[in-house]
């Protein structure tokens, strides 16, 4: 497995991992029949998107360190699904950005308009991440 490949998983697993955080501080208090006027949902937003960086970095500094000679070895092929990966990642930043809008028109209150780009980041880190290990396993397609 390169390095590259090694640092799609843990940006794969960063991201579902501080977003469970964030639905576990967040959902009980919404569930829980507070209105949404009064969640909670900015700290806890703010921090596990900082913590998502944080442990990002840190992962990638930790396969650096159990692997140093693969650290800055990206060939052709890992260009060119890196690309192919940004490409679907960024797609679903710009369908939760149309979302936001929307919401925002609608005057709906800014914890969904929040949580819909929040989703969104969070939709593209997953799937651009699964589009890139995919194409670890089977290639680039030739589009």
């Amino acid at each position: 497995m390169s390095y590259e490949e090694k640092g799609t998983w843990s940006f794969l697993v960063v991201a579902v991992v501080a977003y469970g955080v964030y639905l576990r501080l967040v959902l009980p208090e919404l569930l829980g029949g507070t209105p949404v006027e009064r969640v909670d949902y900015a700290i806890p937003m703010l921090w596990t998107i900082g913590g998502a960086v944080v442990a990002g970095i840190l992962a990638r500094i930790a396969i650096a360190v159990v692997n140093p000679g693969e650290a800055h070895t990206a060939d052709v092929r890992d260009k060119q699904i890196d690309r192919a990966g940004e490409q679907v990642g960024n797609s679903l930043v710009v369908i939760a950005a149309i979302g936001a809008l929307v919401l925002a028109m609608l005057e709906v209150h800014w914890f969904w308009i929040a949580n819909a780009i929040y989703l969104g980041f969070v939709l593209s880190a997953v799937l651009g991440s699964m589009a890139k290990l995919a194409m670890y396993r089977r290639g680039v397609p030739t589009w």
